[in-house]
């Protein structure tokens, strides 16, 4: 309840704060922290497959890491370019896509096999870590996310939007 010394009249704008924008296209953001966090848990992965195993097995551990990357990198980058035009069906687009991309990514290494040098085991590894650190960095970067809850114009602060006062003297 409010005291007589500062009533809730909504008027002084020096007490109030604005309202926080919502975030312009996060995809790309997003995209880049994911990839970031899963290039530097590949390359470290990678050294040290190298270092005790051989080289082979640090090529398998960047392999491994670079498929997961692309995988998941292309459903960040159909919601950077559906999300301007369609947000609302950007979801629908997420679910297709991500069917084509099992089934291709699935014909792709059937198609082609597995190479005599990959190490499986560091393949295995290093695909592993990157979906893991990956997922992390995509769930906080979308706790970050400012997304609006009402459909307020920008621009407006709480309290002096002209969509719901009375009109009249």
């Amino acid at each position: 309840m409010p005291r007589p010394e500062n009533p809730a009249t909504g008027t002084d704008d020096a007490v109030l704060s604005p309202a926080s924008e919502p975030t312009d296209s996060p995809w790309l953001r997003i995209l880049g922290r994911s990839a970031a966090g899963g290039t530097a848990t590949a390359v470290v992965l990678a050294a040290v497959a190298l270092l005790t195993a051989s080289p082979a097995s640090g090529l398998s551990v960047l392999v491994g890491a670079a498929l997961v990357m692309v995988f998941f990198g292309i459903s960040l980058l159909i919601g950077h370019f559906t999300g301007r035009t369609n947000p609302s069906g950007a979801l629908g687009l997420f679910a297709v896509t991500y069917a084509i991309k099992v089934v291709g990514f699935g014909a792709v290494l059937f198609l082609f096999g597995t190479p005599d040098w990959l190490d499986r085991t560091w393949f295995f590894w290093g695909a592993l870590a990157t979906v893991i650190v990956w997922q992390v960095a995509e769930v906080v970067a979308f706790s970050r996310l400012r997304t609006p809850l009402y459909n307020d114009t920008p621009g407006t602060t709480a309290g002096t939007s002209t969509a719901h006062r009375p009109e009249g003297p």
